[in-house]
């Protein structure tokens, strides 16, 4: 099992359901009727060949699976690798991009990610524009998880939002960090736990009181 193959696959599982369609489409059904056509003057190699090359695509796709690539499924939001020591289990993966203080992309998962518990001053809402701290909110954000971070992505009891986004516990994979705790805790974050999704709730609620008492971030600077 290569490591180009693993990223091949990663990046495919990354994607968008009609991409991995279109790429599945792709392989298994017009290169090979293509392959035919080339060979049109000698069906029988053709189909030789053409079977050849969809027996190699299956044996690639069934090593890449063997080799613990993480199988993200909306029924099994914990079927990635076994945790490592100190942290609860979840998914491995990497931030790929920010999209404001408590929504950010990973490399595994097409949809955006809520961090769970929290909420952050919008940066983006159509009618609010930006409000007070929406901009550091988001800057902070980033600054404790950048692009390329490694990060264990923890699901609590319900796995999406109303809008389909999946639900995390963010953990920096280097020293086991909780993100969203970290958010209410430096005062870039106010806590919103809604039920059943109270995992961390007695954590997030005496790190705002902390932060609220001390007047950090936007307790300080916003009208709350």
């Amino acid at each position: 099992m290569t490591a180009a193959s693993r990223d091949v696959w990663r990046w495919l599982r990354s994607r968008p359901a009609w991409a991995q369609a279109l790429a599945w489409l792709l392989l298994w059904w017009v290169l090979p009727a293509l392959w035919l056509r080339q060979w049109r003057g000698h069906p029988r190699l053709g189909r030789t060949l053409a079977a050849v090359f969809l027996l190699l695509v299956t044996v690639s796709t069934a090593a890449t699976l063997a080799g613990g690539v993480a199988d993200v499924a909306t029924s099994r939001p914990n079927a990635s690798a076994p945790a490592t020591a100190g942290l609860p289990a979840g998914l491995d993966t990497q931030v790929t991009s920010i999209v404001d203080g408590d929504t950010l992309h990973v490399a595994d998962l097409p949809e955006r990610v809520r961090l769970v518990g929290i909420d952050t001053p919008e940066t983006r809402h159509p009618r609010e524009g930006v409000e007070c701290y929406g901009r550091e909110a988001t800057a902070h954000l980033a600054g404790l998880v950048p692009p390329g971070t490694a990060v264990r992505v923890e699901f609590d009891v319900q796995q999406r939002d109303r809008y389909g986004r999946p639900l995390g516990h963010v953990r920096r994979a280097s020293d086991g960090l909780l993100v969203n705790l970290a958010m209410v805790r430096d005062g870039y974050a106010q806590v919103d736990t809604v039920p059943p999704n109270v995992t961390y709730a007695g954590e997030l609620l005496t790190a705002q009181r902390d932060a609220r008492e001390a007047g950090r971030g936007l307790w300080g600077a916003c009208p709350v």
